[in-house]
C-alpha cells in the first residue's frame, strides 16, 4: 500500500472489492439453485448448466495492494443427471430425461461460503472505521 493513501479509503476499496465479487458468486449459485430440476425442452435437448464463478487477483494500482475480480462466469462440464421418465416431453427414446448437472449439497456449501467471505469483507469495512473513529477520538482528547 502507498505511504500517503488514506487507509480508510483503502481498506474500503479491497473489502468492496470482495463484496462485489461474493455477490457475484452468490448470483449464479442462485440461479444454479433455481435450475437444478431443469430438463431440456424437447426429447434429447440438454438442460440448464451449472455455472461457475472463476475468480482472479488484479492489481489495484490506486492502492497498490492486489485485490479480488471476477475473471469469468463459465459453465461446469459434469455430466447432465439422467433420470428414467419416458412419460416426461423431453424424454429420448429410451425413455431417458436429461436433468441439469446441479447438486443443492455443493450448491449449498458454495453458498454458504460466499455469505461467509462476504460478511467478513464487512467485518473488515466495520472494523477499520471503528479503528479510524478510535484514532480520532484520540487525537482530539490529546490536545
Amino acid at each position: 500500500m502507498s505511504g500517503g493513501a488514506d487507509p480508510l479509503a483503502m481498506v474500503s476499496r479491497l473489502a468492496g472489492a470482495g463484496l462485489e465479487a461474493q455477490s457475484h458468486r452468490l448470483r449464479i449459485v442462485s440461479q444454479n439453485i433455481a435450475n437444478a430440476q431443469s430438463t431440456g425442452s424437447t426429447p434429447g435437448a440438454d438442460p440448464y448448466q451449472r455455472k461457475t464463478v472463476v475468480f482472479g487477483a488484479e492489481l489495484d494500482r490506486e492502492v497498490g495492494a492486489l485485490s479480488v475480480r471476477v475473471k469469468a462466469t463459465s459453465v461446469d462440464d459434469a455430466p447432465f443427471v439422467l433420470r428414467h421418465d419416458p412419460q416426461h416431453p423431453a424424454a429420448d427414446a429410451d425413455g431417458n430425461v436429461k436433468r441439469a448437472n446441479v447438486n443443492l449439497l455443493t450448491e449449498m456449501a458454495d453458498m454458504r461460503e460466499a455469505n461467509l467471505s462476504y460478511e467478513a469483507n464487512l467485518q473488515m469495512m466495520k472494523r477499520a472505521r471503528s479503528m479510524i473513529s478510535m484514532t480520532i477520538d484520540l487525537l482530539r482528547s490529546g490536545s
